[in-house]
């Protein structure tokens, strides 16, 4: 399984594992990397330059290479967040979700690696023209923010025929099976998160982990209700998938009353601290009814490692 990941970063897999803002720290990110795949951490709106040269710390304490993710559109109020990251020389790094253009050429200069997610073709088409190294293509089935307007599969034929630089797919992967196909389909590799969630170095607490492992892969809704009730002003065309829970299914569809609320404002802030999560959020994809047990990442990268065999049994 060679491909433009495993030859860029001196991986054993072409496996990219996704940010994870909130939940996948440097911990996590290293134990990925150490596991022969390429691991990350995500900086959320309010990291501070800080916390981002932490976590760098533990993320590449073993030398090995692994990536940071960026949110575009929390970049205009955190500039020092682009200043941290340059500091920091990670493998790679991923701007997504609002203006990255302005930032591609400065990553790049500094020797970084530097790509998007992208949820239609068209906005490939657009990184591409950024300046981009590579794009992510990720489909509606992906857990966290993005677009819900194409699933992966339809997307990433659509986006390999548009673009000319190295396509990963992002969505509903959860094993091998999943790399295998994006891999035969013309993937450069897969790009993979709600396979981590309860991974022992995730950061999620033990209530979030079994909420998780109980998950089927109809329990997931996506939407803007938990940036609304938060009061975070992500761009509206990226919502998030989450798991399904009472708060959502309250609130869905009534986003322009819960904008004025400060009592659901002040409950969804309460249930975050008290592991609530019939109230508070968890992000993850339609490939949650996969994730059966807490155990450690390498043993989540070493199960994707079984794509090689199905792709010779194809062959």
């Amino acid at each position: 399984m060679r491909t433009w990941i495993t030859e860029r970063f001196g991986r054993e897999l072409p496996l990219v594992g996704a940010p994870l803002a909130g939940v996948g720290g440097g911990r996590l990110a290293a134990a990925v990397s150490r596991a022969g795949a390429l691991g990350m951490f995500g900086a959320g709106a309010a990291a501070t330059p800080g916390w981002i040269a932490r976590e760098a710390g533990v993320a590449g304490a073993d030398g090995l290479p692994y990536g940071i993710g960026l949110m575009a559109w929390a970049l205009a109020g955190n500039p020092e967040q682009v200043d941290a990251v340059i500091e920091a020389r990670p493998s790679l790094v991923s701007v997504s979700f609002g203006d990255y253009a302005p930032h591609v050429g400065r990553l790049k200069a500094a020797g970084i690696t530097v790509v998007t997610q992208a949820g239609t073709t068209r906005e490939a088409v657009e990184a591409e023209r950024a300046g981009v190294d590579a794009v992510v293509a990720r489909g509606a089935e992906g857990g966290g923010h993005g677009r819900a307007d194409v699933a992966t599969l339809p997307l990433l034929q659509s986006v390999l025929e548009a673009v000319e630089i190295p396509v990963l797919a992002a969505g509903g992967i959860a094993n091998a099976r999943g790399l295998a196909a994006v891999l035969a389909a013309g993937a450069e590799g897969a790009w993979v998160g709600t396979a981590f969630l309860a991974c022992e170095e995730a950061q999620g607490s033990a209530a979030a982990k079994r909420r998780i492992l109980a998950a089927q892969e109809d329990d997931t809704a996506y939407g803007r209700v938990f940036d609304v009730a938060q009061r975070l002003d992500w761009p509206r065309e990226y919502g998030g998938r989450s798991l399904r829970n009472r708060f959502f299914d309250a609130w869905d569809g009534r986003e322009r009353e819960l904008a004025a609320d400060e009592g659901a404002q002040a409950e969804l802030a309460a249930a975050r601290e008290n592991d609530d999560y019939d109230t508070a959020c968890i992000y993850s994809g339609q490939a949650v009814g996969m994730v059966r047990e807490e155990r450690p990442a390498a043993a989540v990268v070493a199960e994707f490692a079984a794509a090689g065999a199905l792709l010779r049994r194809w062959s």
